[in-house]
Order: C-alpha cells, then structure tokens, then sequence
C-alpha cells in the first residue's frame, strides 16, 4: 500500500526533497512500522558536516554529541573529519566504545565531575572549559597540563533557545580567571562563548567576538598568549520558516574574525542541530481526536516527554499529514503527545487538515534535541533511530 501525504510547497523549504523522499520511501516499504520512528538521512548528515568550517580558516569541528548521541549517528560521523564535544561520563564512554582518538575530544562544558575530568585526562582528553575558580581547581587536581579556555558571556537575543544565564562570565572575571590558570599546572589556551541554540541573528557572533577580542589583547598585554578561539554551535536550520544557511553563516563570521583576530588563530565550531537537525523527520500515529471547549485536539504517540521536549522551550515544528480527503478543510489544532500529563502539549493552534485516527503524522527536522531528552516517562517509547 503507497501511503499519500498531503504536501505543500513550503514542506519542501523546510527540508531537501532527497530528505522527503526517502523518508516516504521508508514508510512505503514499511507500512506496519511501529512509532514513533525518528528517520536520519545519513546523506543530509554527511552533506552537513561537508559544509561547516569551510568559510572559516583555519577551523576545526567538534559535533556536539548532545544533539543527538544515538551511536549510528557516531558511528557514521567516526569516519569523517570531524572531531567531538561532550559533557559527560555517559558521552565519553560512547566515543570511547568506537575506538574514537581523544585528540578529537574536547569538553567545553564549564562544569564537571571528578570522575568525569579524570576519566577524559586519563583517556587523553586535553581541552576543558572552565569559567569559575572551583573549576579551575578541579582542573589543576585532576588534570594537570590540561588546555583550558574560559566562557565568555555573550548576549543571546535572536536565539529561539538561549543559554546565557546559566554559564560564562563578564570579561573582568574572565581575565581574573585566565590569570589564576596561568599560575597554575594549566595551560590556558583561549576563550569560548555561545551565542544560542537556533540563532537567527547573525549579529550576536560579531558581538560576542568583539568581546572576545577585548579579553585577547588584554590577555596578551599581560603575557598570556592565547591561541584558539571557540565560537560554539548556534547556527539555524529550518523549522517552520527558512534560516539563514551555514554559508550564509559563516560568511559573516569569517568578516568578523577577519576584522579581530590574527590569521593563524585556531578556531574550534560546535555545531549540533546544524549536523543533524534538518536530517530528521519524525514518523508518528495519530491516537486520538478530541473537540473539548470548541478547540480540536490532536493526541500524537509522540509528546514533549518521550521525544518533542524543545516544543516546551519554544521550538515549534513543521508537520506534513497523511492524505485522508482532498477536500479536507484545514484546522487549527492543538497537539497533545501520549501521556496523561496536562503539560504534554507540543504545540496551540497550528493549521492542519482533518486526519484519521491511525494515520501517519510527519514532523520535519527533528533530528537535534529529540531523542537526545526524551524520556520514557508513563511508559512510552523513546523514538527507535533509522539511518536511511
């Protein structure tokens, strides 16, 4: 049975057609699968990583492994030239379960366990971001002769997902911090920041550079000299409007860092959902219906625990539905996931055709931040992953 699903032109924005129409062609040959199933393109993922850094010289990538740690996706990007960031015990013993070399690990979240540090030093992990004096601490203890770079604080306006508040520091305490490592057993290497997740204002890079600039030439006044510069993850991809793309990107961050820093500085990227973002399509059932206080409610087997958690946050997604009727007059829905828990709303009044109970529900570029938080809370499945 060939499945038909109501396509519109600006589905085809929102992800490649190659990307639809494997997805399509996955369903078609499995009709009886069980979902919710999150289909990877691997082609898209390869095409991704082939782009990132290639505006910037002298860049190197590090996938953000939390973007989506399934081990097919790490298997598949082992082989290409691509290193890692991690943040954690579980995410190092990963890598380390493929064999991958710790000259391609780095971790760049500012705070960390004991074991953890000593687990990544012991492996020969040698990059560590810090942005406090307790850290630091950590750091001389347990990993002496370590590469360490301090978090800046940026501004995180035009970020659809913001993490300003939580780590970095102003650029008094950041110099403060870089000195302290200079007196210690530490090799203090350079500065990183993050202007967001799903940053649309290209802006946000030339500000947070600006100040990283500041702090290098304060840093080099006073003989410390700083070699590389993190400029984290941040770039867009498309949900349910078109971003800017990585080129477009990076050719405004190649200005930039043309304008403030030195030629032969070392610029490390951690992109995540650019990699895998708009690689994923989410296949999902429909439950159930509902009309409750005049508003048309739509029950998915995918819900913000068990694999839709960024809608909380304020991602809202693209959703292609499964042909029942030409006809068939759009609504304005809101989408419930599975549980019995009243917060499990993926999202209010988006416009969709009327479906049936059973039919497939498509969700475009959910491959970043989607299995990566989901749970099995109630006791639904965490979405299984197929590379396609």
């Amino acid at each position: 049975m060939v499945r038909k699903f109501r396509i519109e032109n600006h589905h085809r924005k929102i992800v490649s057609k190659r990307t639809l129409l494997k997805a399509l062609s996955f369903i078609d040959a499995h009709p009886q699968m069980d979902t919710p199933v999150l289909l990877m393109d691997k082609e898209k993922i390869l095409e991704n990583v082939s782009i990132i850094g290639k505006e910037i010289k002298g860049s190197q990538v590090f996938y953000a492994v939390k973007a989506n740690a399934d081990l097919s996706i790490l298997k598949l990007l082992k082989h290409q030239d691509v290193g890692f960031e991690i943040a954690s015990e579980g995410e190092l013993e990963l890598l380390m379960s493929l064999g991958i070399s710790p000259q391609r690990i780095i971790t760049s979240n500012p705070i960390k366990s004991v074991p953890f540090i000593q687990k990544a030093y012991q492996y020969g992990v040698q990059y560590f971001a810090f942005d406090s004096l307790s850290e630091l601490e950590k750091l001389s203890l347990f990993a002496p002769g370590a590469r360490v770079y301090v978090r800046l604080a940026v501004p995180n306006e035009g970020s659809e997902w913001p993490l300003s508040k939580k780590f970095g520091v102003e650029l008094e305490e950041a110099f403060f911090l870089l000195q302290k490592a200079s007196q210690t057993n530490l090799k203090p290497v350079g500065v990183t920041f993050h202007v967001g997740s799903q940053c649309l204002n290209v802006y946000n890079w030339y500000i947070a550079i600006e100040k990283a600039k500041q702090l290098w030439e304060r840093c080099k006044e006073n003989g410390i000299n700083l070699e590389m510069l993190n400029i984290g993850g941040g770039y867009p991809i498309n949900y349910t409007r078109v971003a800017p793309d990585i080129r477009e990107v990076e050719s405004q961050i190649r200005k930039f860092l043309k304008e403030k820093f030195p030629s032969r500085t070392q610029i490390f990227i951690e992109p995540g959902r650019a990699i895998v973002g708009n690689a994923g399509i989410m296949v999902t059932r429909v439950l159930g219906k509902a009309e409750r206080n005049y508003e048309h409610w739509l029950y998915l087997d995918v819900g913000v625990f068990n694999g839709l958690m960024e809608s909380l946050g304020g991602i809202k997604y693209t959703y292609i539905t499964e042909e029942t009727s030409k006809s068939s007059p759009c609504k304005k829905w809101i989408i419930g996931g599975p549980s019995c828990d009243s917060m499990d709303i993926v999202v209010r009044h988006v416009d969709l055709p009327d479906v049936e109970e059973g039919s497939f529900v498509l969700i475009l570029s959910a491959g970043a931040y989607t299995i990566s938080y989901a749970s099995e809370f109630n006791g639904f499945p965490i979405p299984k992953v197929v590379l396609i």
